[in-house]
């Protein structure tokens, strides 16, 4: 599943459950958490790295994701900035991969703080130095993270956590550019250059109009027009051709939708304007958001009908009761509850529930009454 979509994303949020064991098991009901955590921390067929966001991604990938380890401190104005903090703290750097190397993997508190400079940030990052200094020593890949427990991480040294013949492989720029494009837009199933530079490894596409010019010439890739209600959307849009047969099996009808609850940061709909553009749903999380301003609320889960997305479900896990407990269900903007969808939203509400391992579901007052005799 992580070759077709090519990445999966990683956010501590857990209302419902960590947001990667959602875009998982929103594809493959049967998944497991512990199955994920042995791919990519036993294994060793995922890593964690920088895709769009912080990622697991596959290790067969690493040529591609090796673009930005070797591009990160010369790329651009911050890059600049975080070379010269790493310069001025070279003590702190060679104390971590030392330390590392010696007694890994460790945990960030298990390392000295030996900076003479301190981290300047606005943020929560101000002052916090073996973190700073830990994503950087990562972003250019000279430690990974080697294992996960719980939320925390356990650094160690890159050449333990993966293989040498993975780490020697090089690709140059253009190749670069060519795979990874490439994964984008399979991963995306049809998408404009657009879309494909903001998917999978943002932004860093050198020369991706001259490479996607390259491929249309020779045919790996076609142009596709995409209509909605009969007015074509602007593109131009391509398909890769290893997926022109699923299309026109879908074109025919041979095709079985299902409906699912989506994580806030699936990568169906990460690129918010995109998810505008082909299914009008203009998605925003409310996280942040004053709790007397949020529209949908707190956690959100646009919920997914086989090629429309028809509501948003709130809800969270009440771990100690064994109960998920649904705050509001809000129809999308020309959806209207009835009898006809109902078993759709109570089908979906439920198999997400059994998957946390709850017993019932329990319903808050924002839920259409028609909805709620369903759930």
């Amino acid at each position: 599943m992580v070759r077709a979509i090519r990445c999966v994303q990683l956010d501590p949020i857990s209302v419902v459950a960590r947001s990667p064991l959602l875009v998982l098991r929103s594809r493959l009901p049967s998944f497991r958490p512990e199955h994920l955590d042995r791919v990519a921390y036993r294994d060793r067929d995922l890593f964690e790295y920088w895709a769009h966001a912080a990622s697991l991604v596959l290790t067969e990938d690493f040529p591609i994701h090796q673009y930005l380890m070797r591009t990160y401190l010369r790329s651009s104005r911050w890059g600049a900035r975080a070379r010269a903090w790493a310069e001025a703290n070279a003590k702190l750097r060679r104390s971590i991969v030392s330390d590392l190397r010696r007694r890994g993997p460790l945990r960030t508190r298990d390392l000295a703080d030996l900076a003479v400079e301190g981290w300047r940030s606005s943020g929560w990052t101000a002052d916090r130095n073996v973190d700073r200094m830990l994503d950087l020593l990562w972003t250019t890949g000279r430690v990974l993270v080697a294992d996960r427990r719980g939320l925390e991480k356990w650094w160690d040294v890159a050449e333990r956590v993966l293989p040498a013949e993975v780490r020697g492989a090089r690709l140059s720029d253009r190749a670069v550019t060519q795979r990874a494009a490439e994964l984008s837009l399979r991963a995306l199933g049809i998408g404009t250059a657009a879309h494909i530079k903001r998917h999978f490894t943002e932004d860093r596409y050198p020369d991706l109009p001259r490479v996607l010019a390259r491929f249309e010439r020779e045919g790996r890739i076609e142009r596709v027009r995409v209509l909605d209600d009969h007015a074509e959307l602007r593109g131009p849009w391509f398909v890769h051709r290893e997926d022109l047969a699923l299309l026109e099996r879908i074109g025919r009808g041979r095709w079985e939708p299902r409906s699912t609850l989506l994580s806030p940061f699936d990568n169906l709909i990460r690129d918010r304007r995109r998810t505008l553009e082909l299914f009008e749903m203009d998605y925003k999380m409310e996280i942040y958001v004053p709790k007397t301003a949020r529209r949908y609320g707190y956690y959100a889960m646009p919920l997914l009908d086989g090629e429309r997305f028809i509501a948003r479900v709130d809800s969270a896990a009440d771990r100690g009761r064994r109960r998920l407990v649904v705050h509001a269900v809000t129809p999308e903007v020309g959806v209207r509850p009835a009898r006809t969808n109902a078993a759709v939203v109570a089908g979906a509400v439920h198999e997400l529930a059994a998957w946390t391992g709850a017993d019932g579901v329990e319903v808050g007052e924002r839920v259409p009454s028609v909805w709620r005799r369903g759930l």
